[in-house]
């Protein structure tokens, strides 16, 4: 939300938002000095832009050469708006979010959201792009833990505009040269960490997307005339997976006309890791009423727990009944870039394909996420079309960088650049800390956790940095956890982020898991996340929820 003058006042009664600390604590002495700093600071939340410049000029004009110095301005004030608004999303003071219903918001946001026949000009635009950001959730914000992807990070940020400004399209090197090769040194980086020394890969539009090509390599591999003639004679494919895996696993199978009844999902451990015996049991049964077993799905870092799967003896079984072996990095893949931690993926190396999404773990803007496969050429068997109005073969050049024809899409937007250019800012090192400290955080807040009064853990170890927890409101306390109803217990956490959403502090994801009821999981991958915020994060639940 953008502030306004009186803001604070506001804020003052909303629970636990104070009057921003880190600004006034960096106060000078003097008493000149002090009234500069605190001009600087209203400056800095209530000085209304003069756009006045603006009225009356139309976007037709930016690009016309004898307006490149009002083209040169606006942009400036562009990068004004979005430089506040990162500027404001890590100021702990500020609130996560402004939340209304959205038949509030639309009532808000009347008078700028709908579409007129007629042209607004450049002051109307100016004041829609920061109208905009005022309603939106601040991802970026320490105390945003919502999602696996959060925080903000500058230089991707920076690769993200310049994207944005190249506007070009991934699926040839004609029009994509400097991006096509930056793709090619990146995926051979993300093959070289899995331990292939050859395969192929490419950036896809979310990790949903990268599994989606899993399931299709893995049947373009079994039933190849598929391709041609669709799954009408082809058997009856099935697919396993844990019970504890990403939906987009199911979706992939009904995509790909394997149907939702033919994924077979595997047992987990109290942990939520797949049961090795319960998958072969299952993959014979299958084999035995004369089903094609066509992929097995290993975990690496599960959505709601953080759990790995045994890895290396999922591939001996793959092996063993030649299935293809897909590992769904999304969310774990990217410890793989910590020497401290990569042991949590023995044996990835023996999969076929995996998914690995840098925008999160990693930190990446979204969208970043790869689809990588140790078989080259299969990328092409599976989605070649041959479309020789885009994809000549009798080009000035190696079109072996055209890479369009081995995409699901047709138009690709460049993902790559930005995680090129944060990784040329960070190097392996950099990743590597920034990894280990979200892991040293997530130990922080188990232990919190599991010696705080009110909590409860759902699981006692942990592996990815997801620490999950029910919170057990003061009339409870009494009780062994066993004995609290399951049915009750289900209402809290949904009751709590209810009035966390509506006082803006903070925002945390809760979910069921199989029988279990709701619990809140918190995921670290926001660089800057301190003990202070998950110190925050634990006195707030507790606040909201203790009387419930």
């Amino acid at each position: 939300m953008a502030f306004d003058c009186g803001m604070f006042q506001k804020l003052k009664k909303t629970r636990n938002v104070q009057e921003p600390r880190d600004l006034e604590s960096q106060l000078p002495e003097k008493s000149s000095d002090v009234s500069t700093a605190r001009e600087r600071r209203n400056m800095f939340y209530c000085k209304s832009p003069d756009w006045s410049e603006f009225e009356g000029s139309f976007s037709r004009e930016l690009l016309e050469s004898k307006n490149s110095e009002k083209l040169h301005r606006f942009l400036i004030e562009i990068s004004h708006i979005l430089t506040d608004y990162i500027t404001k999303e890590n100021d702990r003071a500020s609130k996560v979010l402004d939340f209304h219903h959205p038949h509030q918001l639309r009532e808000m946001m009347d008078h700028c959201l709908d579409i007129d026949e007629n042209p607004r000009d450049l002051e109307q635009i100016l004041s829609d792009c920061k109208e905009t950001l005022k309603y939106c959730v601040r991802t970026g914000h320490p105390r945003f833990f919502n999602q696996l992807s959060t925080g903000i990070d500058i230089i991707g940020v920076a690769g993200e505009w310049l994207t944005a400004v190249s506007n070009t399209n991934m699926f040839t090197y004609e029009v994509a040269p400097v991006f096509t090769l930056m793709e090619e040194v990146i995926l051979k980086r993300m093959m070289n960490l899995i331990g292939w020394e050859n395969g192929d890969g490419i950036f896809a539009p979310g990790g949903a997307v990268s599994n989606l090509y899993a399931v299709l390599l893995a049947r373009q591999r079994h039933l190849p005339q598929a391709k041609l003639n669709g799954m009408n004679g082809c058997g009856e494919a099935v697919i396993f997976t844990s019970k504890q895996s990403h939906y987009s696993i199911k979706r992939a199978a009904v995509i790909l006309g394997i149907g939702s009844n033919n994924v077979i999902y595997i047992d987990c451990d109290q942990r939520g890791k797949m049961l090795i015996k319960d998958l072969e049991d299952k993959i014979l049964a299958a084999k035995q009423s004369g089903k094609i077993p066509l992929l097995v799905n290993g975990m690496a870092g599960t959505t709601v727990l953080g759990v790995y799967d045994p890895l290396e003896k999922i591939g001996e079984i793959c092996e063993k009944y030649d299935i293809w072996f897909h590992v769904d990095g999304a969310w774990g893949g990217s410890s793989l870039l910590s020497r401290d931690h990569r042991h949590l993926l023995h044996g990835v190396e023996r999969a076929d394909s995996m998914t690995w999404n840098p925008h999160k773990m990693m930190g990446v803007p979204l969208q970043c996420s790869a689809i990588l496969t140790k078989h080259k050429g299969v990328l092409e068997e599976a989605n070649q079309m041959n479309a020789n109005y885009l994809f000549q073969k009798d080009k000035n050049y190696d079109t072996s960088y055209d890479t369009g024809d081995k995409t699901i899409q047709c138009g690709r937007h460049n993902d790559v650049f930005k995680l090129w250019l944060m990784w040329r800012a960070k190097g392996d090192a950099g990743f590597e800390d920034q990894l280990n400290k979200n892991f040293d955080l997530s130990k922080y807040m188990l232990e919190k956790v599991r010696t705080r009064d009110g909590f409860h853990l759902v699981i006692e170890e942990i592996e990815a940095p997801n620490v999950c927890f029910w919170y057990i409101p003061l009339k409870w306390r009494s009780l062994p956890f066993a004995q609290i109803e399951h049915k009750q217990l289900n209402k809290i956490a949904p009751m709590i982020k209810a009035q966390m959403m509506e006082s803006g502090t903070m925002l945390i994801q809760y979910q069921p898991l199989g029988e279990l009821p709701n619990f809140f999981r918190v995921a670290m991958s926001n660089p800057v996340i301190t003990t202070r915020d998950l110190d925050f994060l634990l006195d707030e639940i507790d606040c909201l929820g203790k009387d419930l």
